[in-house]
């Protein structure tokens, strides 16, 4: 098995030239290896409008996940969140291709870096990132997080502890995502001239917020889907 797990994302604007972007993620931990040679800069500081829930030792000089994003934050600082572009992704079982907002695809980017960083709240997304689903809708999201947790929680009840067939610990882990976006918007201000870096951890955010009000719907939504395991 390959040692890396990797995802490239091309945007191909309409006025200006096309860029890529290559993560390259550790197979077993999903971990971004991070290539780099660039020096942290000063808003990637963890103690830099640290988010209110972090808990990262104090020992710890920077946001693990600011530094990821510090190369493609310096790339979209000056581009309109609205500006179209068309994205391809590529993860080494198939290519996705879309046209829309920068906006949106660079949510859909964003949102790997985030959940792959090392950050102690958003790392329960991680699981999340292997089977990555660009530019995709609520609902499909809140289905995929939902059977991701619920795996989640079969592991944890397999290894002694208990299950939550009520989802009550997944409305908990987004409400602290919820604030790590929230606090991080802060902090990418100063990578930012326009809003195309700020819009995209909006994006994100909105999605945390409605999956947890979206839970009792969607599986009602779903349920006809099951019909052959709710025969007698």
């Amino acid at each position: 098995m390959n040692d890396l797990f990797k995802i490239t994302y091309i945007f191909k604007f309409h006025n200006k030239p096309p860029k890529t972007f290559e993560l390259s993620l550790d197979n077993k931990t999903l971990h971004i290896v991070r290539r780099t040679k660039r020096h942290p800069l000063a808003w990637t500081r963890l103690d830099y409008k640290r988010c209110s829930v972090c808990t990262l030792s104090e020992d710890q000089d920077y946001c693990p996940t600011a530094v990821n994003m510090a190369d493609i934050a310096m790339e979209f600082r000056n581009i309109f969140s609205h500006e179209e572009v068309d994205v391809m992704v590529k993860v080494q079982e198939r290519s996705y291709l879309a046209s829309t907002t920068i906006q949106q695809a660079l949510s859909s980017h964003v949102g790997i870096i985030m959940a792959s960083s090392g950050c102690p709240v958003l790392e329960y997304l991680k699981p999340m990132v292997r089977f990555h689903l660009p530019f995709a809708s609520v609902t499909e999201t809140a289905f995929r997080m939902m059977s991701m947790y619920l795996m989640a929680r079969y592991i944890v009840w397999k290894s002694g502890g208990k299950a939550d067939f009520e989802l009550d610990g997944l409305k908990r882990i987004y409400k602290d995502v919820s604030a790590v976006n929230r606090d991080f918007c802060e902090r990418l201000r100063a990578a930012s001239e326009k809003d195309a870096n700020l819009n995209a951890i909006v994006n994100l955010d909105c999605f945390a917020n409605l999956i947890p009000l979206m839970i009792k719907e969607t599986i009602e939504e779903m349920k006809p889907h099951f019909s052959a395991y709710l025969k007698k």
